[in-house]
């Protein structure tokens, strides 16, 4: 036997001694799977070194005894007229791309087709030929391109397509190595070889055995002329299996487990008696015989622990023996049926949780933590394809235009005991709009991007979000290019985290996910396990979220944004009452009744985190926006203050106050600490509530760990006035040590060991980190607000001009998701600075920046200490720390 050629079989290996390089993939394949002992058709493969310099007449003898073995296995023989064995040829290049087609049914002659026809139908037997046929065609149509016959190779292209339209083939090969749809049978097999007879040498359809040699001769000649062939392709025949050859034949396919869920069952089809699904009517591939049942898990699970992900098998069975076909890599399937394999390997040691944490890409989490729409249901919906994807997820609801219209729409159904899914819909929400999209399952908004208002709350929320510039509002009815909905009708929201969003008319299918079932828990318990100094803190401004974001794995939360919780329907009335009160007195009566919801939030939340730090932000937000915007919501309020005070209020002097509030520019304006400045009542309102909760926990013997946080610091002498107070003549400004101080008085108890910090989003508290950090024991990096102020636009606005920029090149990617290396430098010289005055100084990132593994990665490298995010987001965050720990990036 030539040592250049190498036979293969379920029980037959081919040699460690041989270079792998010289089977060329596919041989090493099929190497492989001979090593596995799996039931491959038996084959041989002629090495690099034969293939290109191939002399029929010194292997032939060789390639009969090999024939002739593979005939024994499999039942048949080549070149017979009652059962002949065809043959499948294929070009083993050692590139994963390749442009050679392969071959299939080689054997079919004048002698052998009527044979094979008994077995598998006339109509089929010709349709196997034309197959052949075309494989050979594009040989020969390659040759003649090789010798410059231009002639001859434009006749055989306008033959191929001929064929390929008789075939039905519309790419530029068929893997399946069979017709993708029935065609008209016009001709008998032996006519079709007579037509086309003329291309190839003579007796080409007259004998198998000169068939192979003229074949392999032609192959070798090609390989010859190609100046592209280096010598590194060899050449792989085994035989072929037919899923309706005899009684007990079909064909099939499957996944290794479902591709969706992960469960490890196989998922797929078989069809009894069908060369292949095309045309057919498949059975459950659970319901085959159990004996090709048993040895089909075995040849799956064996490739799952071998390689390691889910495989896609193809197999055959004919008369009685299981052949398999192909497997593959699965291309399409869900995040959790990953997790759920990579869980299975670890638990029996097939892979270490190193390479558990290594194996999925962060933000491959987004897929597993929200729902998904079940494609199968949208086939007959009208849709509109494009946006920006603010929130991943789907989400189906009833259509409403405002947050007054949702909260009574939903209100409403819930009386009624009907669906109270609700989808608000925009051009864009405010502040006043968060408890909309907090009651909504989605938001639809016409303006902003990844980082509008919109988006945020609804990632904090974990609602779907999507931003459709192309929205048309007009009174109760919207329209998205040609799909137009009015309010009350129902539509669904499918926002991909890869990929285009799609808005459907009518509601689609969707499945949940659960958090315990798709294996996220575990997954998140072995990723935790990788983490040192650095963590991961959650924003939540409700007990719902926190304890949400702590069963995702977060460490305490990073950002509680107070203002948030101004907004409920029972509070924002008593809010704009404190706001537009006559005088002292009464703002002050007013500020009682919000201290006690106050209080009953901050205690709920570090009950929550018991034990954790609890970030709390100090009102933020400029003060107009917890003002009436249209003349529903006024009515309202003045409804509240007249029922409150007993006294129909002006209309008039109400609206003055409202514009006396108004601000040109509110996002720099009169925000944050600059309220407590101008209304120290209000923050000390909060400090108060955040003290009382603390200190009734301490009672209850439940760890309460807050963290005070002044936001909009633009110098050191703001922070120290909230901090410490000032007394000035006729003015006496109490600062959080001073309320502190009385309330343990008031209340007789010990003092407890609390922070207070600052958020660090304008460049000059960024370049004065180190006078400001006097007065505080930790910072945190409000990316948001700090890029908008960095590089001057706005987050809500820029998507308008963003394109004309990208175009250009003038700004890489999307500042507000990932870091601008400017703001990325004003991080780091603040955190630098911050530590040269106090060395224990706490830094951490909170905003929708924390959740980019990329952004991680910087914060790590930049010696903070953690990141804050959405709930949702926590476990894609834990990831992403995990595997920049693994590659060596750790926090200082």
């Amino acid at each position: 036997m030539d040592n250049r050629i190498h036979f293969f079989s379920q029980k037959d290996v081919i040699p460690k001694k041989v270079e792998s390089e010289k089977l060329g993939i596919r041989g090493r394949q099929a190497n492989e799977f001979a090593e596995l002992g799996f039931p491959i058709l038996p084959g041989f493969v002629l090495d690099t070194d034969i293939s290109s310099a191939i002399k029929i007449s010194a292997i032939q003898k060789d390639i009969n005894t090999l024939l002739d073995k593979c005939g024994k296995i499999v039942g048949k023989k080549y070149g017979d007229r009652e059962n002949p064995m065809l043959l499948k040829l294929v070009i083993s290049s050692n590139l994963a791309i390749t442009t050679y087609p392969a071959l299939h049914n080689l054997g079919l002659v004048k002698s052998t087709v009527a044979g094979f026809a008994k077995w598998v139908g006339k109509d089929f037997a010709a349709n196997e030929l034309i197959f052949f046929i075309r494989g050979m065609l594009k040989i020969e149509e390659r040759i003649k391109e090789l010798e410059g016959k231009t002639k001859e190779q434009n006749e055989i292209h306008s033959s191929l397509k001929i064929l390929d339209r008789m075939l039905g083939i519309t790419g530029p090969s068929n893997e399946l190595g069979s017709q993708e749809k029935p065609i008209p049978i016009t001709k008998s097999a032996e006519a079709y070889m007579d037509e086309y007879a003329k291309f190839f040498p003579a007796g080409f359809f007259d004998n198998a055995e000169q068939q192979l040699a003229t074949i392999l001769t032609k192959i070798s000649s090609m390989f010859q002329m190609d100046d592209q062939n280096d010598n590194d392709t060899a050449l792989m025949i085994a035989p072929m299996a037919y899923g309706n050859y005899g009684k007990d034949s079909c064909s099939g396919y499957f996944s290794s487990r479902n591709v969706v869920s992960g469960e490890k069952k196989l998922q797929g089809n078989f069809f009894r008696g069908k060369f292949n699904e095309i045309g057919a009517k498949g059975q459950s591939i659970e319901q085959i015989d159990g004996k090709y049942l048993k040895e089909l898990q075995k040849i799956a699970w064996t490739l799952e622990d071998r390689l390691k992900e889910i495989r896609h098998i193809r197999f055959t069975i004919e008369n009685g023996k299981l052949w398999l076909i192909e497997q593959r890599q699965v291309e399409q399937k869900s995040t959790q049926a990953d997790i759920k394999l990579l869980l299975d390997l670890e638990k029996r040691k097939i892979v270490d949780k190193t390479y558990v944490v290594k194996s999925i890409d962060p933000l491959r989490l987004n897929e597993i933590l929200h729902p998904v729409i079940d494609a199968g249901s949208t086939k007959t919906l009208k849709s509109w394809k494009g946006g920006i994807a603010g929130a991943p997820g789907a989400a189906i609801g009833k259509v409403y235009f405002s947050t007054e219209a949702l909260l009574e729409g939903v209100k409403a159904a819930q009386q009624k005991k009907q669906d109270t899914r609700a989808i608000l819909v925009m051009e864009s929400s405010f502040a006043e709009d968060v408890k909309g999209i907090e009651e909504s399952v989605g938001v639809l908004t016409a303006e902003g991007g990844y980082s509008a208002h919109a988006s945020v709350v609804a990632r904090q929320y974990g609602k779907v979000s999507v931003v459709a510039p192309e929205l048309n509002l007009k009174g109760k009815k919207a329209s998205l290019g040609n799909l137009t909905f009015s309010e009350g009708d129902y539509i669904t929201l499918d926002v991909p985290f890869h990929g285009q969003c799609n808005v459907y008319a009518g509601s689609a299918g969707l499945i949940q996910p659960d958090h315990k079932v798709s294996g996220l828990q575990e997954f998140v318990d072995i990723t935790k396990g990788f983490l040192k100094k650095f963590h991961v803190r959650c924003n939540a401004d409700t007990p719902r979220d926190a304890a949400l974001a702590l069963s995702f794995g977060a460490d305490g939360v990073g950002l509680c944004r107070t203002e948030h919780m101004f907004f409920k329907a029972e509070r924002i009335h008593v809010f704009r009452e404190m706001l537009l009160s006559d005088n002292k007195k009464e703002r002050d009566k007013t500020l009682e009744k919000l201290q006690i919801m106050q209080r009953d939030d901050f205690y709920s939340i570090l009950k929550v985190m018991a034990g954790k730090e609890v970030t709390i932000r100090l009102l933020d937000s400029p003060l107009h926006e917890f003002m009436p915007h249209n003349d529903d919501e006024l009515a309202a309020y003045m409804a509240h203050v007249q029922k409150a005070k007993k006294v129909k209020p002006s209309k008039a002097e109400i609206t003055a106050r409202i514009d006396a509030l108004h601000e040109f520019n509110p996002m720099l304006g009169h925000r944050g600490c600059r309220i407590a400045v101008s209304y120290p009542e209000i923050y000390a309102m909060q400090i108060k509530a955040i003290f009382q909760a603390a200190h009734k926990l301490h009672k209850e013997g439940v760890q309460a760990h807050p963290e005070i946080m002044v936001p909009i610091i633009m110098n050191s002498s703001e922070l120290k006035l909230i901090v410490y107070g000032k007394k000035i003549e006729g003015a006496n400004y109490k600062g959080i040590v001073h309320i502190e101080e009385e309330l343990c008085t008031e209340l007789k108890a010990k003092p407890f060991n609390y922070k207070i910090g600052t958020m660090i989003e304008l460049p000059a508290a960024a370049l004065g980190a180190g006078e400001i950090a006097r007065y505080a024991s930790f910072f945190s990096f409000g990316t948001n607000d700090l890029t908008q102020t960095t590089l001057g636009i706005s987050r809500d606005d820029f998507t308008g001009f963003m394109p004309d920029y990208t175009l250009y090149d003038l700004i890489q990617g999307n500042p507000f998701s990932t870091l601008d290396p400017r703001v990325k430098e004003l991080v780091a010289m603040a955190a630098s600075r911050g530590r040269l005055t106090r060395p224990d100084l706490v830094c951490g990132l909170c905003g929708e920046h924390g959740a980019n593994p990329e952004n991680v990665r910087f914060c790590m490298e930049a010696g903070l200490n953690y990141v804050s995010c959405s709930p949702y987001s926590v476990p894609i965050a834990l990831l992403a720390v995990a595997q920049a720990e693994l590659e060596g990036i750790a926090a200082n």
